[in-house]
This record gives C-alpha cells, sequence and structure tokens, in this order.
C-alpha cells in the first residue's frame, strides 16, 4: 500500500504540502470604547424583572393562603 506524495523515509517532497499561513500581529481593526456605566435599559430589564418576581410571590402567597 502506498500513500501519495509520501517518500520511503517518512517524509513528503518540497511542494506536496500547503503553504505555512501568514503570521499577523495585533487587531485588524481598533476595538470600540467602552462605557464604565450600566445602560439604562438594563436598569430597567432588572427592575420589570424583579417587579414580576414580587407579583408571581405575591399571587402564589394569596392562593395558599386562601386554600388554608
Amino acid at each position: 500500500m502506498t500513500t501519495p506524495d509520501l517518500e520511503p523515509g517518512g517524509g513528503v517532497p518540497p511542494g506536496s504540502t500547503p503553504p505555512e499561513t501568514a503570521q499577523t500581529a495585533g487587531l485588524s481593526a481598533p476595538e470600540p470604547s467602552t462605557s464604565h456605566h450600566f445602560p439604562g435599559t438594563g436598569v430597567a430589564a432588572m427592575v420589570a424583572t424583579m417587579l414580576l418576581v414580587v407579583v408571581f410571590t405575591a399571587v402564589a402567597f394569596g392562593i395558599v393562603v386562601s386554600m388554608i
């Protein structure tokens, strides 16, 4: 059984392998500056989530109390 482009010693002849990939250093584009404050939409989402949890807990507690 023979493998194409494989020499008897296990090496490969020049030109049988693809060229090495280009080596580049650094970033291709500058990174955008980040802000150091929490966005208003994030605050609104957290407040809405907490209100939903409070309402759900109050309704669940009311149902449990009404069953007693």
